[in-house]
């Protein structure tokens, strides 16, 4: 039997996505959003195998929202996320992905362990320090 629809089962390989979009289960996260951490549109959906990638996701996203961390599982390939993969560390010890696919929310975790505001401003001044030399971008 051939089929375009992706195949689900218990063991398909679940991703992590930190945000402040406030999404339901079975909702799609697709490309064409604004960036979590820039303003621009992305052609890509950007997942973490773990959940601490996932918490700076959802720390660092622009908006009012609450912070939020999801349970996706694709819905497409996926592939390694050129903006940590080899570019910053050999390999992809960040287990970071992403996908011209959309992601569907299966879940959502409540509860995790967040890095202090010191830690988050720390990281902010970081970005926005890379963005000012002009270092700061994403490969899309």
């Amino acid at each position: 039997m051939a089929t375009n629809d992706p195949v689900h089962s218990p063991f398909a390989q679940t991703f992590f996505h930190g945000t402040k979009a406030d999404l339901q289960i079975g909702d799609l996260i697709s490309p064409g959003f604004s960036c979590n951490y820039a303003d621009r549109k992305l052609k890509h959906v950007y997942v973490a195998a773990t959940i601490t990638a996932a918490i700076w996701g959802a720390e660092l996203a622009v908006g009012d929202g609450r912070e939020r961390i999801y349970l996706v599982e694709a819905t497409g390939d996926v592939e390694d996320d050129p903006n940590v993969t080899d570019k910053k560390f050999p390999g992809n010890p960040t287990m970071s992905y992403r996908s011209v696919h959309p992601f569907k929310v299966i879940g959502e975790v409540t509860r995790w362990i967040p890095h202090s505001p010191e830690q988050v401003q720390a990281m902010r001044d970081g970005l926005r320090k890379l963005s000012e030399q002009g270092i700061n971008v994403i490969i899309d």
